[in-house]
């Protein structure tokens, strides 16, 4: 076994100085969790713990607490609990994507093999949902209980709809709420649980983190197609390959004459090589595109008002920040 790991720093992709003291104790935290395993398993959840990838979930976490107060260490525990979830469910998606590299390393199955790779994911999965009861709240532990499970539902949903070219958009964006948007709720929500404030705070909380994380997933289906896999650090061009109807290809699906749609179907259910010059040909490939960016952008705007709710701070603005950022990373999807 390759027992190499990454101690890299964490970073969140955002400039956000001021809170990197207690993303540096969730990262701390993350890496502590590898000895908490048999010293058999322990390298390789230490592999798969120390390749720091953006943490934008502990991020929210720190941000909402920071906008309501003081981050706590139950709070800092939240952060780590959640992108454990997060990394359990990398492994298990990358196994079933086909992925080769995740932030410029080799996926666990790439790694390993097929069947460690789900029981690395299962193990991450079982071993978050305990540490969560560290924070000997029944409430909390059941929240994140439940957007685990949502997760999973979510990954359940989208691979029962491969292929499927009678999937609509609607039902795209409730896949998608579940399996990525679910963590970036209750890491935004739960956040604010901790910090005691009022019901009504936490309900809009929640409701940002959501419309981040549908945005976040939105921006990486576009970046599957016309990113740089060096830039991007993971594998692309897996959606398509493996049947995922996206927003761009749904949007591209409706856009089409008849005659264009079923040569888009027959080429999808066919698994065809299929790359932008040949989706450029069949229809609208760009207004396909910028529909998608175009709904992105107002659920963006929609985020900034479950914000009034909160005080004017440094974090408070960060939260806005993230806001932005997001959107221009929509916007590099069409350049």
């Amino acid at each position: 076994m390759n027992t190499e790991t990454s101690q890299k720093p964490a970073t969140t992709g955002f400039p956000f100085d001021h809170i990197r003291p207690h993303l540096d104790q969730v990262e701390s935290l993350i890496l502590e969790q590898a000895r908490e395993f048999d010293p058999g398993v322990e390298n390789y959840i230490a592999y798969l713990c120390g390749s720091s990838g953006k943490r934008i979930r502990p991020s929210l976490t720190v941000l909402t607490a920071g906008a309501l107060g003081e981050v706590s260490a139950d709070q800092v525990k939240l952060g780590c609990v959640l992108e454990l979830i997060h990394i359990a469910s990398l492994v298990h998606d990358d196994l079933m994507d086909g992925a080769n590299t995740r932030r410029g390393l080799a996926t666990a199955s790439a790694k390993w093999g097929d069947t460690l790779s789900v029981l690395l994911g299962d193990s991450l999965f079982s071993h978050s949902l305990m540490l969560a009861t560290e924070l000997n709240d029944v409430h909390l532990s059941r929240e994140v209980a439940k957007a685990s499970r949502e997760v999973c539902e979510g990954e359940i949903l989208q691979t029962q709809r491969r292929f499927d070219l009678t999937l609509s958009i609607p039902e795209y964006f409730h896949i998608i709420e579940l399996k990525t948007a679910a963590l970036f709720g209750a890491s935004a929500e739960l956040s604010a649980y901790l910090a005691k404030a009022p019901e009504s705070t936490q309900a809009a909380m929640r409701s940002y983190g959501r419309k981040l994380g549908t945005v976040y997933q939105l921006y990486d289906d576009c970046l599957d197609l016309v990113g740089d896999p060096d830039e991007a650090g993971k594998t692309l061009r897996t959606d398509l390959e493996k049947g995922k109807l996206t927003l761009p290809i749904l949007h591209l699906i409706r856009s089409a004459s008849p005659a264009q749609r079923d040569k888009l179907g027959r080429i999808l259910l066919e698994r065809e090589p299929l790359d932008l010059g040949i989706l450029a040909g069949i229809a609208d490939y760009e207004g396909a595109l910028e529909a998608a960016v175009k709904q992105g952008h107002e659920l963006l705007k929609e985020s900034r008002s479950d914000l009034i709710c909160l005080p004017e701070n440094s974090s408070t603005e960060a939260l806005h920040d993230i806001v932005s950022y997001l959107g221009g990373l929509l916007d590099g999807c069409l350049r």
